[in-house]
């Protein structure tokens, strides 16, 4: 690609001067994908981008517009596309996606950002719009986010999402396990994990991996009975390939023991799918068609492919975001929660936090989080971003939205 550096100066520039001053990564790099940047290469010039764009903001309005007016002839109109791009493969019926939080605490505002990618494109295209709480970990559960996750959504979204808690399908769970188990694609392993780490390391197979359909489902059945295996004795694996170039993809856990009470569930159940077990037969019962997700998930989604493959079913379109990480604040809502217990917040809504609950008190509308969206595009690109720009522009847009109302 062509003067590389000053297109991307240019670019931010004009982004900048769009938007109040502040020029966003991900929407520079939907400009250069058209003067022929690849998204292979994104890897290789993220840091120079961000760089360059931290650079522009740092620039007085005035500064950004004589800059600007020096190079605006290696712009192009071709990028100033509004909304979000085309998906591909969209069916007369429409999308069906989904967004997937953990019940560890409510929604923050990059949880509202991200989730309006998959709620805008239901829109537009018609279709379902699922919000699928994931709590199939007894261990990190807040009981309240349940209902808060669930009146948080319906106020962002136009009170249009579905909402599914996993631990109220766990039955649907054990019926996809058995099935893999039957194909020869998952097996019942009583190594110990420091067992399994050295066949892994070795690429060599395990004593359990070779244990007959009948044996496997033998155990299984001992994974649930209350007199059989302990926790730490056996896990459900899926049997893919110990000798797979990525270690993360060698016969992965989908299903273990563990008899932590649950908040919502008891001590009903005593086997706990994982993620890529929960989520690939979730995602196939609702007919998902389309996922936005993070790109931490990159190796996850392999793995729910493998499992779609072995049940002859297709594999969604997938698309994934970088992480926005913000120079003031962590978003963990762990660490908000124990902040919040230590009384150095007053509660969800204190004005200091990132949160829907303080968000929607400071009287923010949620098409300004459809806009922010929108304006941030869909990049792999990790960004970072001061807390100060980033609401500049949410207000900017909120703003925005009062006026159009």
């Amino acid at each position: 690609m062509k003067n590389f550096e000053e297109k991307t100066r240019a670019y931010a520039l004009k982004n900048a001067l769009a938007h109040d001053g502040k020029a966003v990564a991900g929407a520079v790099i939907s400009a250069l994908f058209n003067e022929g940047l690849k998204r292979e290469e994104i890897g290789k010039y993220a840091k120079t981008i961000n760089e360059i764009v931290g650079h522009i903001n740092s620039m007085s309005s005035q500064q950004q517009e004589k800059a600007f007016a020096e190079i605006e002839n290696l712009t192009s109109e071709r990028e100033s596309r509004e909304g979000l791009p085309e998906l591909p493969d969209v069916k007369k019926s429409g999308v069906v996606m989904r967004i997937a939080p953990s019940p560890s605490g409510p929604l923050h505002v990059m949880h509202a950002v991200v989730a309006s990618y998959s709620y805008l494109y239901v829109k537009k295209y018609g279709g379902k719009f699922y919000v699928r709480i994931e709590d199939t970990n007894p261990e990190n559960i807040y009981p309240k986010a349940y209902k808060m996750i669930e009146d948080e959504v319906k106020w962002l979204f136009e009170d249009k999402p579905i909402v599914l808690i996993q631990s109220d399908r766990m039955k649907i769970y054990y019926t996809y396990a058995e099935k893999l188990i039957k194909k020869n694609s998952a097996y019942v392993c009583t190594c110990s994990s420091e067992q399994f780490k050295k066949f892994a390391d070795a690429k060599e197979d395990c004593k359990c991996r070779n244990n007959s359909i009948e044996k496997n489902l033998e155990e299984w059945n001992k994974m649930l009975d209350v007199k059989g295996f302990k926790p730490g004795e056996a896990v459900l694996r899926f049997k893919s390939s110990m000798t797979d170039p990525n270690p993360a993809m060698r016969d992965f856990p989908l299903a273990r023991i563990n008899l932590e009470k649950h908040p919502r569930q008891d001590k009903k159940f005593r086997v706990w799918p994982l993620m890529n077990l929960a989520v690939a037969v979730d995602d196939i019962e609702l007919g998902m068609t389309h996922i936005i997700r993070g790109k931490d998930h990159r190796d996850n989604a392999k793995r729910q492919e493998m499992i779609y493959n072995v049940l002859g079913k297709k594999y969604p379109w997938c698309a994934f975001i970088g992480r926005v990480n913000f120079k003031e604040m962590e978003l963990s809502t762990s660490q908000t929660r124990k902040d919040i217990e230590a009384g150095k917040y007053k509660g969800w809504d204190d004005p200091k936090l990132p949160f829907i609950e303080s968000l929607k008190k400071r009287k923010y509308k949620p098409e300004a989080f459809w806009k922010m969206a929108e304006h941030m595009g869909i990049s792999e690109v990790d960004k970072v971003i001061s807390l100060k720009d980033f609401f500049s522009l949410l207000d900017n847009f909120n703003k925005e939205v009062e006026n159009e109302k």
